[in-house]
């Protein structure tokens, strides 16, 4: 298999996770406004809101964690500017995708929040896009320009969260 050379993961300013993630949040919130359809009513409404206030929180601490460490190594968040190194430390050595983590779990906690099945269900469809649009292509990439250290680091992390058990000493 020959590898590709490439500059950056993605070509396109859409390609990022504000709008795979986004675009799809905010049709869900468009549709439970024509279609309400709440999650929980009565005490279980009120179990999910604290909890999905829980998850914004740890999300945006996933998501400030990584901006850090990419800060920390001056490199760039954007996934269409190139990258001179592969960042296996603080956050991105229990995630190879913090920021999309990170987000997630803010869009999971807003839709326990805000009470929205179409949330939930629009979650799902950003996580395929996200796999497809974003993931990939960022795999494909990192793999040409760090050849076998990232081969070594997905054997050792999983893509969205934890250590793979031949990784723990």
């Amino acid at each position: 298999m020959s590898l590709i050379k490439m500059d950056a993961a993605h070509k396109s300013g859409w390609q990022i996770a504000e709008v795979v993630l986004g675009i799809p949040f905010l049709i869900a919130v468009a549709v439970h406004f024509a279609a309400p359809f709440p999650l929980a009513h009565g005490i279980l409404r009120l179990v999910l809101i604290p909890a999905g206030f829980a998850l914004v929180a740890i999300g945006i601490g996933v998501i400030v964690s990584a901006r850090r460490e990419f800060g920390r190594y001056r490199q760039p968040t954007d996934p269409g500017q190139p990258t001179r190194i592969l960042i296996r430390t603080g956050v991105f050595s229990i995630s190879r995708n913090p920021l999309y983590l990170g987000g997630a779990l803010v869009f999971l906690g807003i839709a326990l929040i805000l009470n929205m099945v179409w949330a939930l269900l629009a979650l799902l469809v950003s996580l395929a896009l996200c796999h497809v649009i974003l993931i990939v292509p960022e795999e494909r990439y990192l793999a040409a320009k760090f050849g076998e250290a990232y081969a070594e680091y997905r054997a050792t992390v999983h893509r969205w969260l934890g250590r793979k058990p031949s990784a723990r000493s």
